[in-house]
């Protein structure tokens, strides 16, 4: 398969070129035939290959109908995002190997029954779901803190930087060098110089603007600096389409730190486009941890093939508290059940009174949609909190394009009009609730290396609900009539934007 798309890359690539060249050399007329012959081949070829990949039909249809309207960009785009077989074969060693790591040492913690019990019945078989996808069991020895805003999240997580003593472990998506990096960066440095062992992970395509002065300053202090999925460009690697989405920080096994914020001054609203930046951040300190940390470890070893599973780095067991439960699951094209996205189907579908979310990029797909639309048609209130103001704009208007049946169904959606609302929360019941770095869109679902905590009747839960309310008081409500009335341009624009939707 490997080979078949090398050679079908290397006549596109020939065709193009006897193409362009015709305009500047006297040639046969046979030739240009010959051209579309062989960009003809080649999109049949492509889309034969996707036809028998047996995707979603959704899928199929959209991959077959951009390469047939659009041959040559459709190529390119499929070498980028296309590939599925290389997706499985990329990713099926790291999740057989992250399944056995979790087990072996998640397994020392008896959750079975007697922890699951202390949920209610309603709720045991979902925690027993995430519990079989994500290989992680539950955690009622964990206390959690819900930081709603940059300016304290990066307070929080520079003072307890400050406070490490053994290690540091660091995975991020985007890493700047601006203001807030290079505070981030002095404190590492200060902290590897007293012999605090530090570990950084980051997106080679999130991060591909930081600096290679800011790489090597870190480098030159003992820090070991990792690129995550790196990408040679001008070949067309398809690891250009499987970032690692995931914000963690792990600080001495023992503290730990995920959610929606990079490291980046727009994060405290220092952007003048989007102003005011709401996201939701949580930090973790006890039991759960160690889940927090064995997702970093594995992503390490995955990328240095250096392992680090020895007991100096796991989380103590500390005793049972009353902070209520957490479990952190992590999701990715690795997963064999895309772990995130069936949770959130069965949060919503085990709903009997409310489910509020919160997405900055909402591209739900057919079960998730469905999920939402039988909820509210099943009396649940199901309230939909978006940015007014787009940062991605395909991704704005297709989201948009969902609005007409969710409102139909009675789904009560909101633009949030602050600033920009970047947070990803999901809130069932007022009892259990979901905030970590996955979208409620297909990326995060199938292609994005995502993590999320999942609470369940903790002060955490009970503080999301107060924000989410609080957010609702800077945003607007949208009206079914006003949204109908529309301009026709927007609807082609938002319909034209879903088609693209599966690729997204």
């Amino acid at each position: 398969m490997k080979n078949t798309v090398k050679i079908l890359l290397f006549l596109l690539i020939l065709g193009v070129f006897l193409y362009f060249t015709n305009k500047y050399v006297v040639i046969i007329d046979g030739l240009i035939g010959y051209v579309s012959i062989i960009i003809t081949l080649t999109v049949t070829v492509i889309g034969f290959v996707i036809f028998m990949e047996n995707r979603h039909p959704t899928q199929t249809l959209t991959w077959l109908v951009v390469l047939a309207g659009f041959p040559i960009l459709g190529f390119i785009f499929y070498l980028l995002f296309g590939r599925n077989y290389r997706k499985e074969r990329m990713f099926r060693k790291k999740y057989f190997l992250d399944k056995q790591t979790f087990l072996q040492y998640e397994a020392q913690d008896p959750v079975s029954e007697e922890k699951l019990n202390r949920a209610s019945l309603s709720y045991q078989k979902l925690f027993y779901l995430a519990q079989r996808l994500g290989n992680s069991p539950i955690s009622f020895g964990t206390d959690t803190k819900v930081l709603t805003n940059g300016e304290e999240t990066f307070s929080y997580i520079l003072q307890e930087l400050q406070k490490a003593v053994h290690h540091i472990h660091l995975e991020y998506y985007i890493v700047r060098d601006d203001e807030i990096g290079q505070r981030i960066k002095s404190v590492l440095i200060q902290k590897a110089r007293e012999g605090v062992k530090i570990r950084f992970l980051y997106d080679a395509v999130g991060s591909w603007r930081l600096s290679k002065e800011y790489i090597d300053e870190l480098k030159a202090a003992g820090i070991e600096m990792v690129l995550f999925g790196p990408v040679r460009l001008p070949f067309l690697n398809s690891k250009f389409n499987f970032r690692n989405h995931r914000k963690i920080i792990v600080i001495d096994g023992s503290t730990g730190f995920v959610g929606g914020l990079n490291i980046g001054d727009e994060y405290l609203g220092r952007n003048e486009s989007f102003g005011y930046w709401r996201d939701t951040h949580l930090m973790l300190k006890g039991e759960a941890v160690r889940s927090l940390q064995l997702i970093f470890l594995q992503d390490w070893y995955y990328m240095t093939n250096s392992s680090c599973l020895t007991a100096e780095y796991l989380s103590p067991v500390l005793k049972e508290n009353r902070y209520g439960g957490v479990q952190l699951i992590a999701g990715g094209p690795d997963n064999e059940y895309s772990a995130i996205k069936n949770i959130f189907f069965s949060m919503i579908t085990s709903a009997k009174d409310s489910v509020w979310i919160a997405s900055p990029y909402f591209i739900p797909d057919a079960d998730i949609f469905s999920a939402l639309k039988i909820a509210s048609l099943s009396g649940v209130d199901i309230r939909l909190l978006v940015p007014k103001r787009p940062d991605k704009k395909i991704v704005f208007h297709a989201s948009r394009s969902y609005f007409p049946e969710l409102l139909e169904a009675g789904v009560r959606i909101y633009e949030y009009e602050k600033g920009f609302m970047h947070s990803k929360i999901i809130i069932v019941d007022h009892v259990l609730a979901s905030i970590g770095t996955s979208n409620m869109d297909m990326r995060s679902f199938h292609l994005n290396f995502e993590v999320n905590a999942f609470l369940y009747r903790s002060k955490s839960t009970v503080d999301l609900v107060k924000e989410y309310e609080n957010d609702l008081l800077h945003s607007r409500e949208i009206d079914a009539d006003i949204f109908s009335r529309r301009p026709l341009g927007y609807r082609l624009l938002e319909s034209t934007s879903r088609l693209l939707s599966p690729l997204l």
